[in-house]
């Protein structure tokens, strides 16, 4: 009988160390990511480099589908790829969501799928960060409403810039929902091609998903003459410090500090006079419809 204990005990010990699948996926991923470091260390070349970045995604794209399953949402596919676009620290794509991207097209709606564990170790890793535009915090809830993390876990050559929040109606079973307007921008200044961003955590699940503003935000013109004002007062800061002493890094902070308070002042323009639009209902009724068909209502 004491023996039969003991091999009990052994077996129930093993199975609790036994490592879960999203262990087995980050260990992989971090594996990868070494390997390919260590390529480019080694200065192997790039096209054996490429080869084996996309025979590790490919892995990984199958260890996230098995985690996650096939996706449930109404016009969307129920496959996704990998949304992390690699694993070369020196590429664009670097370091996103580990998570699957299911596309409607390769301009339309999309979401973004992964695991509240899988998030939150993500966030961990940002939280970590040591430049304060790439730092995150750890709780998903607050990450959620921060323009870097968008920026960070779904975009890739561009920022997310937000104009505005939206309150949405939790959908049953969701433990949160959040709906944002903004756009992806490599600059600062009014961004026309708006979209609507969601995000619901359901159970294990976190999914965020990215539209077209339709219809399309308008252009209004009390905020566009606050930006036009802005530009002209920087323009004319620019030209007054063409004189100065070029090495100086301080000579562009006055037509810098312009342009971002223009920015900052448009998008609060656009966040108080938005919701007044004829638009805006129709904008709230697509960001409640994604949440909803995200949660599965």
């Amino acid at each position: 009988m004491r023996l039969v204990l003991t091999l009990l005990i052994a077996l129930a010990g093993s199975t609790a160390l036994a490592a879960s699948p999203e262990d087995d996926y980050i260990a992989a991923r971090d594996k990868a990511i070494a390997d390919i470091t260590a390529q480019e260390s080694a200065n192997t070349a790039i096209e054996t480099i490429d080869a084996q970045n996309e025979k590790a995604l490919a892995d990984l794209q199958q260890r996230l589908a098995t985690i996650l399953g096939p996706l449930s949402v109404k016009d969307f596919p129920t496959t996704g790829t990998m949304n992390v676009q690699s694993l070369n620290a020196s590429d664009i794509g670097f370091g996103m969501l580990d998570g699957l991207r299911y596309s409607q097209s390769d301009d339309g709606p999309s979401i973004v799928a992964s695991t509240r564990g899988l998030t939150e170790r993500w966030l961990k890793s940002k939280s970590a960060e040591t430049e304060a535009d790439f730092k995150l915090p750890t709780d998903i809830g607050a990450a959620l409403k921060l323009d870097s993390f968008y920026t960070q876990a779904i975009g890739s050559d561009a920022a997310f810039s937000g104009t505005l929040d939206s309150s949405l109606k939790k959908p049953e079973g969701a433990d949160m929902a959040i709906a944002r307007l903004g756009g992806w921008t490599q600059d600062i200044g009014p961004i026309y091609d708006q979209h609507v961003v969601v995000a619901v955590v359901k159970g294990d699940r976190v999914l965020i998903a990215e539209a077209p503003a339709s219809p399309a935000v308008p252009k209004i013109a009390a905020c566009d003459s606050i930006w036009a004002a802005a530009d002209a007062a920087a323009q004319k800061a620019q030209q007054a410090d063409q004189g100065s002493d070029q090495d100086n890094p301080q000579a562009s902070d006055p037509a810098n500090a312009a342009w971002e308070k223009g920015d900052a002042d448009y998008r609060a323009c656009m966040a108080q006079r938005l919701p007044g639009d004829a638009s805006f209902p129709a904008l709230l009724k697509q960001a409640q419809d994604l949440a909803d068909s995200m949660a599965g209502k």
